[in-house]
């Protein structure tokens, strides 16, 4: 176990205090962190409900480490304020802004044979926001894409997802570049609600599951984190049907982490300062298997 006495730690936490509709699984994702980091020795410092940029730029310079946890559009903006002053755990400012736009990143991980669906433009599809969070926003449709929306090939299948903790690849690369491949976590069973509406609802998930295509999965997702250039934890959302399709993926703390916090043997915060300097752990023991909801309950299967 980590311990770290005397060490402050920044953990930035924006819906919390700024958007009510995702709070609870904000909320849920701060206390599994803050919890963890205290059990190392840290001291957390948190954002005021005041502007938060200003905060993070108020608190960073004090802190040893920071870490930015802010809906996919958000986060590139606060992280760069954030590695301008302090130790920067989680991913890169440039790889959050890539992966915040989801057409991009779709075109990047297709230009490298990793399997996304295809982009539709008219049909019974699934449009989404350019740039959202979860599934805000999302539904299966055939009506016509709202502006900064687009469409994608609708694909029936299991709803997964691959919890990862990458090295560092960028910032003080001279200091902390090692090449360590990354770390899986986890792999998440989604729970996923379509609406009579044709509207997705994210309501948690399950973890650690098994799957038939377990390897095959694990693969994608450490291929689509090396080839964007992940760093830190980070998820990486797939459907699984006749081949594993990347649907999302998220440059930052996801709602899963609830899940296998509790179940995880090793300390979450010292994965991601060993990560942020270069080196991951081998491997991760998990202990039996829970159920979490997007408000950070969490119940043992």
């Amino acid at each position: 176990m980590c311990y770290r006495s005397g060490m402050k730690a920044l953990l930035a936490e924006y819906t919390v205090s700024h958007d009510p509709s995702l709070a609870p699984e904000g909320a849920a994702m701060l206390d599994v962190l803050t919890k963890s980091f205290v059990r190392c020795g840290y001291e957390v410092v948190t954002p005021g409900p005041g502007d938060f940029g200003y905060e993070i730029g108020r608190l960073a310079p004090s802190c040893d480490v920071g870490l930015v946890i802010a809906p996919d559009h958000l986060l590139a903006r606060f992280t760069t304020i954030l590695e301008q002053h302090t130790h920067n755990i989680g991913c890169g400012s440039m790889t959050a802004a890539v992966c915040a736009n989801k057409v991009h990143t779709a075109k990047i991980l297709r230009s490298h044979g990793i399997p996304v669906p295809d982009e539709a433009a008219t049909g019974l599809r699934v449009i989404k926001p350019v740039s959202g969070c979860g599934a805000q926003g999302v539904r299966k449709s055939d009506k016509a894409t709202g502006a900064h929306e687009f469409g994608q090939q609708y694909i029936e299948g299991e709803h997964l997802s691959v919890s990862l903790v990458a090295s560092r690849v960028v910032g003080d690369a001279c200091l902390y570049f090692s090449g360590a491949p990354p770390l899986v976590l986890a792999l998440n069973r989604q729970s996923i609600r379509i609406g009579d509406d044709g509207a997705f609802h994210y309501l948690g998930g399950e973890t650690p599951v098994d799957h038939t295509k377990s390897g095959e999965i694990t693969d994608v997702a450490k291929k689509t984190v090396g080839v964007l250039g992940c760093q830190g934890y980070c998820g990486v959302d797939v459907v699984v049907s006749d081949r594993v399709y990347v649907v999302d993926v998220n440059a930052r703390i996801t709602t899963s982490l609830v899940g296998i916090a509790a179940c995880m043997k090793e300390e979450i915060a010292e994965i991601l300062v060993a990560a942020s300097k270069g080196s991951v752990l081998a491997a991760v023991h998990l202990s039996g298997r829970v159920k979490f909801d997007k408000g950070g309950k969490v119940t043992r299967s």
